[in-house]
């Protein structure tokens, strides 16, 4: 509210308030009429002195409460400004860390990034500090030199110098290696932490479109409840990603695109509640996908048009009871795709328009109806890749 407005509703609610006091005395006092003939002794003229000086006061009161408010107002404002310059001057010296040639102050530009973060006093500021460390993710890397061959394909052996050399790209490869999965830590750190509290950023997004990632990368827990987290496009080909028990409520998390090609993503015992999982168009080749005690209660999850083709899917024990899970347009040609003991229940998983041309998909052990579209995508015969409970084959009565 602006100061002149303060001024303004204070001033009238003091004089509606000596308004009222006054006209409770008149009524109080029993006062029918005002004698114009009467003396002013000095009992009275004291009396009027002392509500004279009262009137003084209260206005001295009055101006010193609009000063006191504006004072806090500008001091407000001056503290904001000075929080904002010198969270500007922290970022900028923990981005030039991030440029730097030294792996070991890299880590600290990394590290001191995630504190500004967590200290911004603003939120546009909070996901600037996280978009950087995003962005550097996104940035290409010299790819592992691998071990130097011995003898060398010329048939020579190497160098010292060239051993040197080559041990020197390793030991650097390695060195921003460990930057790169130290930023992937730290946000699966802050995800883990409720959405509300100070270092929380469950309600900022992450962009890490075509990121590889070829480590640990662990959101165990973490709650995905509004946002987005964009991993389109991503490669996972090592380590362990942990969703382990993390709770997707609202926003979107996007997979759209990623490749899945060696390591273990994890999803066991994730709850899907709301908002959109998208792993359409998304290439399941090498290593396990594990969504086994999963619950599927709520919002989408989307595996349009992706490809299982060399891969270990484990549904097992998941439970599939609303929302939508897609599977539409999905191409099953090999690696192995389990549904063991997993409840589905009516229009919850659709299949239609799925291939299923090599590998195993299995739906044996299965609690329910028969997933919408599955048995028009199978065909008759049943390929024998596809491995169906029997009472779905049966004739309807």
């Amino acid at each position: 509210m602006k100061p002149r407005w303060a001024f303004g509703l204070t001033f009238v609610a003091a004089v509606l308030v000596a308004g009222g006091i006054f006209y409770g005395l008149v009524v109080l006092l029993d006062f029918e009429e005002i004698d114009s003939t009467a003396k002013l002794d000095a009992k009275t003229l004291f009396d009027l002195v002392k509500l004279s000086f009262g009137v003084v006061a209260g206005a001295g009161a009055l101006v010193a409460l609009v000063v006191a408010y504006r004072r806090q107002r500008v001091d407000e404002a001056g503290a904001h400004r000075e929080a904002t310059r010198l969270h500007t001057e922290r970022f900028s010296q923990a981005v030039d860390k991030l440029g730097s040639d030294s792996p070991a102050v890299r880590l600290g530009g990394v590290h001191a990034l995630a504190g500004l973060a967590d200290d911004a006093p603003t939120q546009d500021l909070r996901q600037t500090c996280i978009d950087v460390l995003c962005a550097y993710l996104r940035l290409p890397f010299s790819p592992d030199p691998g071990d130097l061959p011995d003898p060398l394909p010329d048939g020579t052996s190497p160098t010292e110098e060239r051993r040197d050399t080559h041990q020197d790209k390793k030991d650097r490869y390695h060195a921003l290696r460990e930057v790169r999965h130290t930023i992937l830590r730290l946000i699966g750190d802050h995800y883990r932490i409720p959405q509300g509290t100070h270092r929380s950023w469950q309600d900022c997004n992450l962009d890490l479109t075509r990121v590889a990632i070829d480590g640990d990368m662990d959101f165990a827990g973490a709650t995905f409840s509004g946002g987005l987290v964009h991993f389109g496009g991503a490669t996972f080909s090592g380590g362990l990603v942990h969703f382990h028990g993390a709770i997707f409520s609202s926003g979107t998390v996007n997979f759209e695109g990623a490749t899945f090609s060696g390591g273990l993503v994890h999803f066991g015992g994730a709850t899907f509640s709301g908002g959109l999982v998208n792993f359409g168009d998304a290439t399941f080749s090498g290593g396990q996908v594990d969504f086994r005690d999963a619950t599927f209660s709520g919002g989408g999850v989307l595996f349009g048009n992706a490809t299982f083709s060399g891969c270990i899917v484990f549904f097992g024990n998941a439970t599939f009871s609303s929302g939508s899970v897609d599977f539409r347009g999905a191409t099953f040609s090999g690696g192995l795709v389990r549904f063991g003991n997993a409840t589905f229940s009516s229009g919850s998983v659709d299949f239609e328009g799925a291939t299923f041309s090599g590998g195993v998909v299995e739906f044996e052990v299965t609690t329910g109806p028969a997933p919408m579209g599955l048995l028009g995508a199978v065909g008759t015969p049943v390929p024998s890749e596809v491995r169906l409970r029997a009472d779905w084959l049966a004739p309807g009565p």
